[in-house]
């Protein structure tokens, strides 16, 4: 679910990250505070306009999906409002952790789930941002404070010629710490489950 740091995954990676309780608000802003000079984990691996820009490093999986949440202008605005909104995230089990950032360059985004029992805060960083006519959106890749490694890119499109808008999911990603590489078949079926009902949000935001 974002230069190089440490791939190499540490069970003190994941005692920050995974908690048996919901992290109270001054627990997040320390996070956030600590999170502001926090390195990259990822390569860069995407790009807005054409996806990955060559051959995957080792290890690394790419997802790929895009929906049709409607027709026409109207539609299309409200899609771009409801990415500022950041209503792709609010699926009960997951959420932005932060006040709702700003889509620009930099930004820290704070993504709260609740699984398997656990709660967890991961830190992403936006890196690349589209603000056009017919497209909306960015690309944040994981910071060292992420149990991932990788980036993902959130994007709504307007065809100008059959007024289809499309909201498209694309994340190239791995494991980086010892729990998400032993969880990993279930860290798969979360990420695919997030997909699923992200692009179901985004219907509904419209």
């Amino acid at each position: 679910m974002g230069t190089m740091g440490d791939n190499n995954g540490t069970m003190g990676d994941s005692l920050r990250v995974f908690r048996l309780t919901r992290t109270s608000e001054q627990e997040k802003e320390n996070i956030l505070a600590a999170a502001r000079h926090a390195p990259l984990s990822s390569p860069r691996l995407l790009t807005l306009a054409d996806g990955p820009p060559g051959v995957l490093p080792r290890g690394f999986v790419h997802d790929l999906s895009r929906t049709e949440i409607g027709r026409g202008w109207r539609i299309f605005v409200a899609a771009r409002e409801a990415l500022q909104r950041w209503e792709q995230f609010d699926l009960g089990w997951v959420r932005i952790a932060n006040p709702i950032p700003k889509i620009i360059l930099g930004e820290l985004v704070a993504v709260e789930a609740y699984t398997a029992y656990l709660w967890s805060i991961n830190i992403n960083r936006i890196v690349e941002t589209v603000d056009s006519p017919t497209s909306f959106g960015f690309i944040y890749a994981t910071t060292s404070l992420h149990v991932e490694e990788g980036q993902e890119r959130f994007v709504v499109e307007f065809d100008t010629e059959s007024e289809s808008v499309l909201y498209r999911i694309e994340a190239v990603s791995r494991p980086r710490n010892i729990l998400a590489r032993v969880g990993y078949p279930f860290s798969r079926a979360m990420q695919h489950r997030f997909t699923r009902d992200s692009h179901a949000r985004m219907k509904c935001s419209v």
